[in-house]
């Protein structure tokens, strides 16, 4: 075969593989909705292991110290997952919405109206970063909730931010601590920097980053190409 058809014949095959698109997300299934807010190009887990040393307790006279013997033996294998994303990219706002449908036992249409004015917003102006977290042992995921509900913009600004290779840091603007929406805690973020966004489609990777302690820090990049969602770059 001519080497121009073949050519032209992959280079066809390319456009269509990239023209495919995911089925609407009104249609999502519940491993579909967990596996776009977990594991994607806007939503991912990070775990934390043995984090039995991450929380200080004072130790009480005699070298004991009441809350570890309270809660019992702490030496085993234990984790706490914090699951980071962009709650201003479409396709998670569209997961959340799903989601909430999904858990519906009727349907309710004033509902489902605004679920969908929900995953449809858009915003030119913030970025917002969720943090939510759970661990099958309330004896970890307990004090982080601590950690996270006392926490403050004051506190996280300095050492919170979305990081681009070649374009510095763009640092936290405002905190919100965990709402009963299930999102977990907001991170907000300026979406212009120097009048221009602050990501952009030829950037590698954009990386999250806050620091609550030095034994607290959540640190997750995001492949920047991989991000694209019905033409355009969501986040």
């Amino acid at each position: 075969m001519n080497k121009t058809v073949v050519a032209c014949l992959l280079f066809a095959g390319l456009v269509a593989g990239a023209d495919k698109k995911m089925k609407p997300w009104t249609e999502w299934s519940e491993k579909e909705v967990q596996k776009m807010l977990d594991n994607s190009p806007w939503g991912q887990t990070q775990v934390e292991t043995n984090t039995a040393e991450m929380f200080y307790s004072p130790t009480a006279p005699g070298g004991r110290a009441p809350d570890r013997a309270a809660q019992g033996a702490t030496n085993q294998a234990t984790s706490v997952s914090f699951y980071i994303r962009f709650l201003t990219a479409k396709p998670i706002r569209q997961a959340f919405a799903r989601r909430m449908e999904l858990q519906q036992k009727s349907t309710n249409p004033q509902l489902v109206e605004q679920l969908r004015q929900f995953a449809e917003r858009q915003t030119d102006e913030w970025v917002v970063v969720a943090v939510a977290f759970d661990s099958k042992d309330s004896r970890f995921s307990g004090p982080v909730m601590q950690t996270f509900n006392s926490a403050n913009t004051g506190l996280l600004k300095n050492n919170t931010y979305l990081e681009v290779r070649g374009d510095g840091r763009n640092f936290l603007e405002e905190y919100r601590a965990p709402a009963p929406d299930g999102m977990g805690a907001k991170f907000v973020f300026k979406r212009m920097v120097n009048g221009e966004a602050f990501i952009r489609p030829d950037r590698g990777e954009v990386r999250f980053y806050s620091e609550f302690s030095p034994s607290l820090k959540l640190n997750m990049r995001f492949k920047v190409s991989d991000m694209m969602y019905e033409g355009q770059l969501e986040y």
